[in-house]
Formats: C-alpha cells, sequence, structure tokens
C-alpha cells in the first residue's frame, strides 16, 4: 500500500497543527492510502553544515535522527509538512529538516522527484501565505508535484482546538488531502 508521510513542526502535543495534520491524513487514508505523522517535537534537528559528504555516504553525516526520517521519506510516494507560524516563517527546525533533506536527496538519488505533497500552515492570525511560499519554493526545487486545493493550504486558529473550527481552512485541507491521494494513485 502506498503511503504519505507527514512531517508535524508543532512543539505542542496535539496542538492545531497535529490536528490539522490528522484529519489531512483521515482523508488520505478513507482514499486507500497509508499515511504516518513524524513529529519534530521533542527532537533536535541541526541545521546542514554544507560539508557535502551526504554525496559519498549517501546519508547525512549529523546523526540526530533526521536520517531515519530520510528513510521514511524514501518509502513513500507523499509528502505533506505542517508548522505553526511563527512571526511570519516557518518553524526553524522545519526549515533546517527540509533544507537537509533537500541537500541529501539532490546529493544522492534525487529521492524527491515526483512526490506528491505540499505545506499546510497554521496560525493565530496571518503569515500563512509567506510560509507557503517559503516552504513551496522547497517542493519545486525538489521536482515534487504539488496539487492544489479551493484555497491556499492554510488555517487559523490559537488556542488548542480552534484551528479545526476553521470551517473554510479544513475544507481546503480536506480537498488537499484528497488531491494529494487521488495524484499518487493515478500516477502509481
Amino acid at each position: 500500500m502506498e503511503k504519505v508521510l507527514f512531517i508535524c513542526a508543532s512543539p505542542r502535543k496535539n496542538g492545531n497543527t497535529a490536528q490539522v495534520l490528522s484529519e489531512c491524513a483521515e482523508v488520505i487514508e478513507k482514499q486507500g492510502l497509508k499515511t504516518e505523522i513524524i513529529y519534530l517535537r521533542g527532537k533536535h534537528i541541526e541545521s546542514c553544515h554544507a560539508c557535502g559528504k551526504c554525496a559519498k555516504i549517501q546519508k547525512c553525516k549529523i546523526d540526530d535522527g533526521l536520517n531515519e526520517i530520510i528513510d521514511n521519506i524514501k518509502d513513500s510516494k507523499g509528502f505533506i509538512v505542517g508548522t505553526p507560524v511563527y512571526f511570519g516563517t516557518a518553524r526553524g527546525d522545519l526549515m533546517a529538516a527540509l533544507q537537509r533533506i533537500g541537500y541529501v536527496s539532490m546529493n544522492t538519488t534525487q529521492f524527491l522527484s515526483w512526490k506528491v505533497g505540499g505545506p499546510i500552515a497554521v496560525a493565530r492570525r496571518g503569515g500563512q501565505t509567506s510560509t507557503i511560499q517559503e516552504l513551496l519554493m522547497f517542493y519545486l526545487i525538489n521536482e515534487m508535484i504539488v496539487p492544489g486545493s479551493t484555497y491556499w493550504n492554510m488555517v487559523f486558529g490559537r488556542e488548542k482546538g480552534e484551528a479545526i473550527k476553521d470551517e473554510e481552512g479544513m475544507r481546503t485541507i480536506r480537498k488537499f488531502g484528497k488531491n494529494v491521494a487521488k495524484l499518487i494513485t493515478q500516477i502509481v
């Protein structure tokens, strides 16, 4: 069974971002695909050292758990990241992870190429569009396929549980999940 891997960048257990990603995963599973959510909470992901060793050893030389995530990505057909928005941007640990994942992919087998997915941003008030734009750069430079939805993949909410009550935002995320699953089944 084909799998879609999610990365949740929220530091809060069962917070808004985790709830939104869980809802998206549920929609994808109803389309007949398997999902897995990996949480960055509690991990200490370092920034890329730009050492280039990944080209020789076929993985990142930094031993902080990211290579296990990379192995999970390699085994998936879809890859979705979700982040809360702090000060108008994605969380730093997510960006550090994505930069290293991209670097390893480009310097090895280009394992990200043709994976289906996209970013999801959750915030109290604003910054989602700039965050989505920032994250889309990762998807596009790695030859990934990003399906659309009925709007941008953004949800509003501050306190735990508020985001899931954003009807328009959740409708957009559900449609995005359906489109990810549909596209994967069309490609495979």
